[in-house]
């Protein structure tokens, strides 16, 4: 029993240290939270609605999760082969193209929530 709580446990310090990657490695991360951060503020600034807040914190967790996603599947993809791969540039792609989906909706999110309130 104390072997898996051991282990469950370690897979914590994993999951943190990947974000500390993620953090380290990837400027476009680190601008998703910064723009997260700012959310949050303008989120207590303006005392939005539990639904409201529940919107944010799914939309950042959506941008930052994708983010590292698409890092693994390009940290995987240059580990593979650094020649030009025409299908690891398309799965490249497409990933990114998951992030810019997600990010282009929690912008979306963010001004149906402030814009009418900053507006009054």
């Amino acid at each position: 029993m104390k072997e898996y709580f051991r282990k469950r446990l370690d897979s914590f310090k994993y999951a943190f240290r990947g974000i500390g990657f993620l953090l380290g490695d990837t400027p476009n991360a680190v601008i998703h939270v910064v723009m997260a951060i700012f959310a949050l503020l303008f989120g207590l600034y303006f005392k939005i609605a539990t639904w409201e807040w529940i919107s944010i914190i799914i939309a950042i967790g959506l941008v930052i999760g994708l983010e590292a996603v698409n890092t693994s599947i390009e940290k995987m993809a240059d580990i593979i082969t650094t020649d030009h791969n025409e299908d690891i540039k398309k799965i490249k792609d497409i990933a990114a193209a998951a992030v810019l989906v997600a990010a282009i909706m929690a912008l979306i999110v963010g001004v149906v929530i402030f814009v009418p309130k900053i507006i009054n």
